[in-house]
């Protein structure tokens, strides 16, 4: 995956309309199904007992996750979500990395110039993402990460950077 640039207000924009029209959707669905369910099969309510339909709700709420889950999953390739799919497969590329970064850093520590690759690409995606986030608490301590592996580079005489990471890098560790 290659590190793609982003514009931050159409990416902040998108996303809130995406989260907001997603966030109703789930309301509204997941009550429209639960009331037709209960409707349909749903115990009628004795005053003063509970009526047993929580499973009815929960089913309700089960199946707006799906619909709204298949919803998303036909609309992801549309204009509108570029910048929203491109960060969310970026967040999952570095959810990969992370669960690796242990032995990634071992092998960046014996100079390993794909360890240095990935690492590189690893800082400099949470770079971006923190910033289109605005997630400014941590950007220090990944600039500070960022900075030692490019002083690590030049003491090694490499010129490495994070647009040379390829997915299957991540096979070696």
């Amino acid at each position: 995956m290659k590190l793609q640039q982003v514009d931050k207000t159409v990416y902040r924009s998108n996303m809130n309309l995406f989260m907001v029209a997603l966030v109703l959707g789930l309301i509204v669905l997941s009550l429209s199904f639960g009331a037709g369910l209960i409707a349909l099969f749903g115990v009628e309510a004795v005053p003063g007992e509970p009526t047993g339909n929580f499973h009815w709700n929960l089913l309700g709420v089960i199946l707006a996750v799906l619909l709204c889950s298949a919803i998303v999953y036909q609309l992801k390739t549309k204009p509108f979500f570029r910048e929203i799919y491109y960060v969310w497969q970026l967040k999952q590329l570095q959810n990969r990395i992370y669960r690796k970064l242990s032995k990634i850093r071992g092998a960046a520590a014996t100079n390993d110039v794909n360890a240095l690759i990935t690492l590189l690409f690893y800082f400099t995606s949470l770079r971006q993402v923190y910033l289109l986030d605005d997630n400014t608490l941590t950007l220090s301590s990944v600039d500070k990460e960022l900075n030692q592996l490019q002083e690590q580079c030049n003491a090694l005489g490499l010129t490495l950077s994070a647009e040379q990471f390829e997915v299957a890098l991540l096979a070696g560790f």
